[in-house]
């Protein structure tokens, strides 16, 4: 049976998913307490996720970023109040740096527990907090179109959102560690490369043929087309550490969504002819894994390299006509003072090694999450 693709009529409208980490409040632990607050608040903006100690976000469709924080904000301060009462403190980054996954409790859930059984230990190593962009296509074609288009960017989003340095108490030495627990299961990361709807439903079909999945739902990439939304769902970045940060990465993906809507032909799918080798994708994903901002990228055409850094801000100055025209330019420079002062791995870091004190880097999370920006020192 085909995949159908809901089709829009208003494009690149936004949609966000947002994870978040319920903690007690005098141990920094996680504490499996989301259905708790769910059953409290039903609310249709709050779900529950694979972990008890998790809570997901969800915006409606929004045609900005100001809509988006106007969205996600009044679901939060729900949340705040709530959790606030009940001795819960909220975090939001990639991982918890002390948790252990073997403590964590699954969520009641059929498809969770089937997903156990399949996947064994790599499910038990999935707590893991991230950010869900969704951006709204005009259909099918348009959508495997932007897909490839982001590729590029995968690098940049890693290394903006970054905020999963630290794993089990100990520093992973990589900008992101969350990356690498969906890189091992075998329907995550990278994504398969086509070229058109037709051709990505002719691969659903083949998974689905050979048992590899159930639905589209068991199809866990990097990004991915979400036919039943008829969005293209950017599913890389680490949940970053504060809303501004959110915000501006959510901007950041709007800004270049916009950019290709203007820019793009019907026979050039990614903006480079022939379409970049997968082996090059990957090694700029993995040099934005391990080293954050300061991965030096290999160019599509020559093989030279250049600074991610240097290339955000490149990206940034050809945005301005749309910066000024959605006014996001407190994104902007949100997303030069990521580039400039350092990403949310980075700040965690710098509070390890003044303090030598993991705790203290929670204590940090904490603090960031409820500043709702982010605290340079």
């Amino acid at each position: 049976m085909e995949l159908e693709f809901k089709e829009n009529e208003k494009i690149l409208t936004l949609g966000v998913e947002m994870e978040i980490q319920l903690l007690d409040q005098d141990t920094l632990n996680l504490t499996p307490r989301a259905p708790q607050i769910l059953a409290q608040l039903d609310n249709f903006h709050l779900t529950k996720e694979m972990f008890r100690s998790t809570l997901e976000l969800i915006t409606d469709v929004c045609n900005d970023v100001e809509s988006v924080h106007l969205d996600l904000e009044d679901t939060l301060q729900k949340v705040r109040d709530l959790s606030g009462m009940m001795g819960i403190a909220l975090a939001s980054t990639g991982t918890h740096p002390l948790a252990d996954y073997n403590n964590r409790i699954l969520s009641s859930s059929s498809r969770y527990q089937e997903l156990l059984d399949k996947n064994q230990w790599l499910i038990k190593r999935m707590a893991v907090y991230g950010l869900h962009v969704h951006l709204g296509m005009k259909d099918g074609d348009s959508c495997i179109m932007f897909n490839n288009f982001f590729m590029q960017f995968i690098p940049h989003l890693i290394a903006l959102s970054a905020s999963s340095p630290f794993w089990r108490g100990s520093d992973t030495g990589l900008a992101a560690s969350r990356p690498t627990t969906y890189e091992s299961h075998p329907t995550s990361g990278m994504p398969i490369l086509v070229n058109n709807w037709k051709e990505f439903n002719d691969l659903y079909l083949k998974l689905l043929k050979t048992g590899s999945i159930e639905s589209m739902k068991d199809i866990w990439w990097d990004l991915r087309p979400s036919s039943g939304y008829g969005t293209l769902e950017i599913r890389i970045c680490d949940a970053p550490a504060t809303m501004l940060e959110i915000e501006s990465i959510v901007a950041w993906i709007h800004l270049l969504a916009l950019w290709f809507e203007d820019n793009r032909t019907e026979s050039d799918l990614t903006l480079h002819t022939p379409m970049p080798d997968l082996w090059i994708l990957r090694e700029n994903k993995w040099r934005a894994i391990r080293f954050g901002l300061d991965a030096q990228l290999i160019s599509f055409t020559n093989l030279n390299t250049s600074g991610l850094s240097e290339n955000i801000m490149l990206w940034l100055d050809r945005l301005q006509p749309y910066i000024s025209m959605f006014g996001y330019q407190k994104y902007e420079i949100c997303l030069r003072n990521i580039v400039e002062r350092g990403n949310s791995a980075s700040r965690q870091r710098k509070v390890f090694l003044s303090t030598g004190d993991m705790k203290e880097v929670v204590k940090h999370n904490v603090k960031e999450f409820n500043a709702g920006i982010p605290i340079w020192e």
